[in-house]
């Protein structure tokens, strides 16, 4: 799905993809997810990238939800069209098989910090802030708040911010491990770029590889990781040429047990 406010720039091995509504603070409506969900599609299907950064357009990062696309739905459709759905493609984002650099030029609150907490670096400039203000909607973070955060950050910054309303600077949250680099205002994306250009430089499949491993070990996604890495290495094996090749002939397969 096209949408004007989602952009994608391919540039070499780099995808940019920047969140383009400024006059709503970059905030996601329907259509925008659905356009971020086939994006990760775009990207992850074009062997030529190996990194992806994620920004957004003017002051704001991303403000997350946007509360009028939401605010009449009832209960149930809340629930599974607007909650469960936007659970699924910030999961998407987070399982692409290269690495995703969030440039965060602007606030990141509530689904916008959701958002950068999908990618797997996270770079803020200075003068950005950093919370989850859900519970003072009277709503509970919805996009893996409690849940991805919790595994990436630990509990007790994600209590400060939901239980407390607490807000970070750049630095506070760079000394708790909610983003892994400060740069100056208006410099994160040449940052970004920079850091982008590093990963690029790596071997891809060691990367992709990499990635699934630590995932598992941070218990984000066993079983997709385990079976990704495995299917991954059957598929390199002579026993499954040979059992495709003897599907194909009709006869039965003789497997040599071959790496």
């Amino acid at each position: 799905m096209s949408d004007a406010r989602l952009k994608i720039e391919i540039d070499n091995a780099i995808a940019l993809l920047t969140v383009a509504r400024p006059e709503k603070l970059n905030a996601f409506d329907i259509d925008m997810l659905k356009a971020l969900s086939a994006t990760c599609d775009t990207v992850e299907a074009d062997a030529s990238v190996r990194v992806v950064i994620l920004t957004g357009e003017g002051k704001a990062f991303s403000a997350g939800g946007d509360i009028k696309a939401w605010a009449a739905m009832s209960p149930n459709e809340f629930g599974h069209q607007w909650v469960r759905f936007g659970h699924r493609v910030f999961e998407r984002l987070a399982t692409l098989r290269m690495p995703v650099i969030a440039a965060m030029n602007g606030h990141a609150l509530g689904g916008g910090l959701e958002l950068a907490a999908a990618a797997d670096i996270r770079i803020a400039e200075a003068h950005v802030k950093i919370g989850l203000p859900e519970t003072g909607l009277g709503m509970v973070p919805g996009w893996s708040g409690t849940q991805r955060l919790v595994k990436r950050f630990g509990a007790q910054v994600v209590r400060r911010m939901v239980l407390g309303g607490e807000m970070f600077t750049a630095e506070e949250a760079r000394v708790l491990g909610l983003v892994d680099a400060v740069a100056e205002s208006g410099t994160v994306l040449a940052v970004a770029k920079d850091y982008a250009g590093r990963i690029a430089r790596r071997g891809p499949a060691a990367l992709e590889i990499c990635k699934l491993m630590i995932a598992s070990a941070n218990g984000e996604d066993n079983g997709t990781a385990v079976e990704a890495l495995g299917s991954m290495l059957a598929a390199k094996t002579g026993d499954m040429k040979e059992g495709v090749a003897a599907f194909a002939g009709k006869r039965p397969a003789e497997f040599k047990g071959e790496w």
